[in-house]
This record gives C-alpha cells, sequence and structure tokens, in this order.
C-alpha cells in the first residue's frame, strides 16, 4: 500500500477480470425465472452495500491517521517552540549551546516529514537520534550544574520535545491493517462477480458497464492508499507549522 496509484493500476484490471468472470458464468446457465432474476438482484445490492459500507470505514480510518499526523506536527512544533523560549531561562552559554543544537534538531525535523527516499530517512533518525543524545547530556549537565526549579522547567521542555518525536512517529507507524485491505479487496472481487453474473445480458449490448463499477471502486482505493501513506502519496502531510518555527527561530 506504500505506492497508491499501484493500487489503482492493479485494482482496475482484477476487478474487470472478476466482472467478466462473472458475466461469462451467468451465459453458461439456462436463462433464470423472474422470481430468480429478482433473488439476484437483492443479493447484489446488498453486496454493493456491504462493500459500500467496508470502504466507508476503511476511508474514515484513513483519514482519523491522516489527521493525527497532522495534529502531530503541530504538537511538535510547539513543543519545540516552547522549549527554545524556555531555553533563555538557562545561562548564557548553556542556553546559547542547547538553542543551537535544538535549531540543528528542528531542520532533521522538517527533513523528516520531506524525505521520500527510504536511505534518506535512515540518516535522518540517525541524526535525530544522536541530537536528541546531545540535547540530552547538554541539559543534563546544566541541571547537575544548578538543580532550581527554573532548569527543572527547561529539563521539562526538553522532555516533551523528546516525547513529540516519538508520538509523531507512532501515528506515521499507525497505518491501515494489511487484513482490512484483504477483507475490502476480496469484497471487491465478489462483488464484481455478482455484477456480471447477474447483469451479463445488459452488459453484452454494453461493454463498457464493465468498466464503472472496477473503476469506481479503484477510485476509491486509490484515495484511501493516498491518504494511508505518508511519503510516497500526493496527498501528505506538509511540516507547515515546523517550517514557520523555523524561521522564527533564525530571526531571534
Amino acid at each position: 500500500m506504500e505506492y497508491p496509484l499501484a493500487v489503482f493500476v492493479l485494482a482496475v484490471p482484477v476487478q474487470w477480470l472478476a466482472a467478466q468472470t462473472g458475466a461469462y458464468l451467468g451465459t453458461r446457465r439456462p436463462a433464470p425465472a423472474d422470481a430468480e432474476h429478482q433473488d439476484m438482484d437483492v443479493i447484489l445490492a446488498a453486496s454493493l452495500t456491504l462493500l459500500g459500507l467496508i470502504i466507508g470505514f476503511t476511508f474514515s480510518m484513513a483519514v482519523t491517521r491522516y489527521d493525527l499526523r497532522k495534529s502531530r506536527e503541530a504538537d511538535e512544533a510547539n513543543a519545540i517552540g516552547t522549549e527554545y523560549v524556555r531555553l533563555g531561562l538557562l545561562p548564557a552559554p548553556d542556553a546559547a549551546k542547547l538553542r543551537g543544537l535544538l535549531m540543528n534538531y528542528l531542520n532533521q525535523r522538517v527533513s523528516f516529514y520531506l524525505a521520500r527516499d527510504p536511505r534518506r530517512l535512515e540518516q535522518i533518525n540517525s541524526l535525530t537520534g544522536k541530537l536528541q543524545s546531545d540535547l540530552w547530556s547538554a541539559i543534563e549537565a546544566a541541571a547537575a550544574a544548578q538543580p532550581t526549579p527554573i532548569v527543572a522547567l527547561a529539563v521539562s521542555g526538553l522532555n516533551d520535545v523528546l516525547n513529540s518525536q516519538g508520538y509523531t512517529q507512532a501515528a506515521w507507524w499507525n497505518r491501515i491493517p494489511p487484513e482490512a485491505w484483504v477483507l475490502m479487496g476480496t469484497i471487491a472481487i465478489c462483488c464484481n462477480v455478482l455484477f456480471g453474473f447477474t447483469v451479463q445480458s445488459t452488459v453484452a449490448r454494453n461493454a463498457g458497464l464493465f468498466f464503472v463499477l472496477p473503476l469506481i471502486v479503484a477510485t476509491s482505493f486509490f484515495l484511501i492508499a493516498e491518504l494511508d501513506s505518508p511519503r510516497t502519496g500526493v496527498i501528505r502531510v506538509s511540516p507547515q507549522n515546523l517550517v514557520s518555527l523555523c524561521g522564527w527561530m533564525r530571526t531571534q
């Protein structure tokens, strides 16, 4: 699911083949009676309703996860900005050192949101971890030298910065379960088979109808995959709060 366009390209022919298979099976049976035809229409309608519900629930899951990633980006910017201000409470040498490290850390966080290359992402995560260790070591030394409530406030702020990065990473790992994709794809294939099986006589007069249901469902899959793909999709979380904070910190 890392490549939404691939999901769309794969979903259309697979579902189209499922509809063709249903139509082929339908042509090999005797002409149904009116009552049997009505029963098949009811089954098809119920199946499509179930598919619509599954797609709707899955889309809601994707939107919720996308909104969570946006919220975590804003929380991270707030935590870093607050800590930058609190560091001014420390002695000037400690404050200058920690603010320089925090600025470098902020640049890495911006890069985290913009990176697409897995190797580049590994480098960013490695640098982020090192900067976190350096920040904590520096403020730990400052706290040991001057254990006052004011210094404790700066320590608490840095703790919030480190926690916010962990919450952000957890939000990016929180994806739609593969089992949900399998269930949704299986139901979509079954619905297309039923669609072809039930309306093969109508579709025989207009072959273009075979593409309607596969195209609609594949488009829904594509949109869900877009929202659920943090890095490879077109719809991505922009680090606008972090970028704005970066510009503000440079002017201080």
